[in-house]
């Protein structure tokens, strides 16, 4: 019988819980129907800058599944450095020229694969004709570690700001001590700034010791300013931050605020860069914080890009640190008893 009440009073519990109901039911409903698409759709055509090649080795790389673009050699330089391509091919007396963007490693090799078949079978395999590869990004031996380590390192960085800060933004609630201080003449937008100037002080120490961690003790790939690095990732953590308080308003302890964590956190790896995916689905990361992060983390450690390539990532990040601390600021008003 007591067993049999007890399974009741949980049973009631969950029934009128309806976030941790949603996030049973629905929330890994939402996760697989991404893995879905981004799984079901990921076939990743690579495409070349071909300057000048004979036509059998054009036809020979089309089926081979390249993608090929004629430029000139300018343009084919340009369009390299933007990632239209992965590759642009000159060829002059039958001897192949290479410029390769390595950043991938796995697609790399793939495209140097396809590009060595077809010359093989366009030339006749003279071995006196070997190419000549130039590695633009990246370089021949790299490793999947370096390829993913910028995304990884903006990603950890921002999970674990998200949590701490909405915590700990919840339990100044719970306890009541956030109550207490809108009871004093202090404005909302005071405790909004101090929270993040607050937290901001751990999160750019955060930022110093994990970016250094990975690029001076694991050795991860770095070619641009260790000084962009630490810029995007403060700003990676106080857009974590100002996100953090935002969604612990909606949150009444602990166990709910982590609850976001398949909602919020889990999908924006998907559109961070670590797949390929569809045009349509590219667009939806375009509304996702951590795709900024990892791409301007990206040009300047896989490419050593500088501020002229991450201006746009960084605007849009201090935008949505901008627009969430406007949201908390609102929201604090309900809290506000006299």
């Amino acid at each position: 019988m007591r067993v049999r009440a007890l399974t009741f009073r949980i049973l009631n519990q969950l029934r009128h819980d309806k976030r941790t109901l949603a996030l049973m039911f629905f929330a890994p409903m939402m996760v697989l129907t991404l893995l879905y698409f981004i799984l079901g759709s990921s076939t990743y055509t690579p495409t070349v800058a071909v300057i000048n090649a004979p036509l059998n080795y054009v036809n020979n790389l089309e089926d081979n599944n390249i993608m090929v673009v004629r430029y000139n050699p300018s343009d084919a330089a340009a369009a390299l450095e933007q990632g239209k391509v992965i590759a642009t091919l000159d060829m002059v007396n039958g001897k192949s020229y290479i410029e390769l963007d390595a950043s991938n490693p796995g697609k790399a090799k793939a495209v140097l694969a396809a590009l060595d078949m077809a010359k093989m079978k366009a030339a006749n395999a003279r071995p006196d004709l070997m190419s000549e590869v130039k590695y633009v990004y990246g370089y021949e031996d790299i490793t999947m570690f370096d390829n993913f380590g910028s995304v990884l390192i903006g990603f950890m960085i921002f999970f674990f700001v998200f949590l701490i800060a909405g915590i700990s933004f919840l339990q100044e609630r719970t306890t009541g001590t956030l109550e207490k201080l809108l009871s004093t003449p202090i404005q909302r937008w005071e405790i909004v700034a101090g929270y993040v100037f607050g937290f901001g002080i751990i999160t750019i120490l955060q930022s110093i010791f994990i970016s250094g961690y990975c690029i001076y003790v694991l050795k991860v790939m770095m070619i641009g300013s260790f000084g962009w690095v630490l810029t995007i990732t403060t700003l990676a953590a106080m857009t974590a931050l100002t996100l953090g308080c935002l969604v612990s308003t909606a949150a009444n302890n602990e166990f709910q605020m982590i609850q976001f964590i398949p909602v919020i956190i889990i999908p924006q790896i998907f559109f961070s860069g670590l797949f390929d995916l569809t045009p349509w689905l590219n667009y939806l990361g375009y509304v996702m914080p951590l795709h900024y992060i990892a791409n301007a983390l990206t040009q300047v450690m896989i490419k050593g890009h500088g501020f002229s390539y991450i201006s746009g990532d960084i605007a849009v990040l201090l935008g949505y640190s901008a627009v969430f601390m406007i949201i908390n600021t609102r929201l604090l008003r309900k809290y506000r008893r006299i």
